[in-house]
């Protein structure tokens, strides 16, 4: 199986963007890397500066490379920055938002986790549009999963196997609610917490966590030990997304266990101590709450 690694969703400073790129292309056991700005399109400038240099590393360390689209299109200017994204032809765009589906006009592309593909006529939709590689929605459970792959062999099928899980998009801003900030004059305050603003339910119980426009799990995903069975299901990747911890030995920990060096249970060990203090779920490729992890 391949490992792919997907775009940094939180806003970090440019020059920790740069060196993380730098170091996944240096050191990390992935194939495929997407970047690009896919969370808020107020974020981009800070990092363009950087990204032909990160791609050229990437490609130079014999990465594939994917250019993420906007995972919410609602204004103008986003519209313009996605027709522009439409226009390169020397890499595979990730669609994540149909917005840039229509731009890229049947050429071949690949398709991120926050487009729903929920059956095998969707996928199939997706691959006559010239969809190469799909990422699918991470609530989807295991039989739906294997369903899909079967239904569409000739599209590399990817599953998010690690990282806190994204659940919605919004037109607000929640880190500049918190803050008491309107959000076209938000001081990008989303940067004070590069992991995501953990949040509490009204009896202090860790519920939810929000990066900016953005709502994801307080949870972080972990199929390091459905691996197998994803194998078995025709799966062709395993993404990981990108967290505040050493992301080169979380790499590294799932390319041993899928080449058979080492054992899920020692390889989850070695999960939660490079991820500390964040639990680990799988709920929703067992068909349970997502929130749960079952082993």
């Amino acid at each position: 199986m391949q490992l792919s690694l997907g775009p940094v969703l939180y806003n970090w400073a440019p020059d920790r963007w740069r060196d993380f790129y730098f170091a996944i292309a240096d050191e990390a056991p992935v194939d495929v890397v997407a970047v690009g700005e896919i969370v808020c399109s107020k974020r981009s400038p800070f990092f363009d500066d950087h990204l032909p240099a990160v791609i050229e590393r990437l490609r130079s360390a014999g990465k594939q490379v994917l250019l993420g689209s906007l995972i919410l299109v609602s204004q103008r200017r986003e519209r313009r920055q996605t027709e522009e994204l439409a226009a390169v032809t020397d890499m595979l765009i990730e669609v994540n938002d149909l917005t840039c589906l229509r731009a890229l006009a049947g050429r071949r592309h690949a398709i991120g986790p926050f487009v729903n593909i929920y059956s095998e006529s969707a996928a199939a939709f997706h691959a006559a549009q010239g969809a190469a590689r799909i990422c699918l929605p991470p609530e989807l459970p295991l039989s739906s999963v294997a369903a899909i792959a079967a239904g569409v062999p000739d599209v590399a099928i990817e599953v998010f196997a690690f990282g806190r899980v994204p659940l919605a998009i919004s037109a607000r801003c929640y880190h500049a609610r918190v803050h008491k900030l309107a959000k076209d004059n938000c001081r990008f305050v989303c940067d004070k917490d590069p992991d995501g603003l953990a949040l509490k339910t009204l009896e202090q119980q860790d519920f939810l966590t929000i990066n900016g426009v953005q709502t994801l799990s307080y949870t972080c995903t972990n199929l390091l030990g459905d691996a197998g069975r994803l194998r078995d299901a025709g799966v062709a990747s395993l993404r990981l997304s990108p967290q505040a911890c050493d992301m080169v030995a979380v790499a590294k920990v799932f390319r041993g266990v899928l080449d058979g060096r080492d054992d899920a249970e020692g390889g989850n060990r070695s999960l939660a101590a490079l991820y500390p203090n964040v639990p680990f779920s799988n709920g929703f490729l067992h068909g349970s709450a997502g929130v749960s992890y079952l082993s």
